[in-house]
């Protein structure tokens, strides 16, 4: 399995607070990598790098290598709109525009140049059975897409990113704001998912990493202090800091 994503030697200030410290990572391709760790350790920071969602953010300061596909991201010849069109991303809180379903997962498409309407209701309809809620919303794809429930307007958004045929998706904490029904919906859909794209999610629930993921990084205070196989990682960590996190000592 090769791998889409590489990090090297990353390091990220907010002004003068030094948010990441030398992140070394490899993502596969394929494959779902989760990110651990106690709150204001840097997970959402570094999940947002990828994508370079955190060029939005004043003072900022970037230092190291991201390469997506081999490319540099931060090169001044990366275009971040054909990279947020690879790299897509999932939010906290589900967050559809106040408009209807189909417009919705129209968006994208449109804005990237598609017109022509048979094309975007194969778009629409591919991207909706993708995020596994067409047939809840297929009968009401002209209704605002506010009257959905949280479930139901989380998985519209991972359809609305699936519309412009992502490699990569970030999911920040998708289930976190959703119920237990909603969210195991959401993992099982995650986990379909890898089977076309490249998955990486924050997660503040361990057991939520072991259920879904093949890799989990584990940061604390900015650093990355373990990085591999999921299953390997939960039952013998080599840091302690890992074990003390992942036991429940802390965090």
């Amino acid at each position: 399995m090769s791998d889409i994503l590489t990090v090297s030697d990353l390091c990220l200030w907010y002004g003068s607070h030094q948010a990441l410290k030398d992140i070394n990572i490899n993502i596969p391709e394929e494959s779902i990598t989760a990110l651990i760790g106690p709150s204001g350790c840097g997970k959402s920071t570094f999940l947002k790098t990828l994508n370079r969602m955190n060029d939005l953010i004043p003072g900022v300061r970037i230092t190291g290598e991201v390469k997506y596909r081999g490319e540099d991201i931060f090169a001044p010849s990366c275009d971040v709109g054909a990279l947020r069109k690879q790299i897509g991303m999932v939010f906290q809180k589900p967050n559809p525009f106040p408009m209807s379903i189909y417009d919705n997962i129209a968006y994208g498409p449109r804005t990237h140049g598609v017109r022509n309407k048979v094309a975007l209701d194969e778009i629409v309809e591919k991207s909706l059975t993708g995020a596994a809620i067409w047939d809840e919303v297929k009968d009401r794809l002209r209704k605002n897409a506010l009257g959905l429930s949280g479930g139901q307007q989380q998985r519209l958004c991972i359809a609305r990113a699936l519309a412009v045929e992502p490699a990569v998706l970030l999911m920040d904490e998708p289930t976190s704001a959703l119920d237990p029904i909603s969210t195991a919906k959401i993992e099982e859909l995650t986990m379909t998912l890898k089977e076309k794209y490249t998955i990486v999610i924050v997660t503040h629930n361990m057991q939520q990493a072991v259920r879904i993921s093949d890799n989990t990084a584990f940061f604390l205070l900015g650093e990355l202090v373990e990085y591999g196989d999921t299953e390997k990682m939960f039952s013998t960590p080599t840091d302690k800091r890992t074990e003390e996190y992942i036991t429940g000592r802390f965090g």
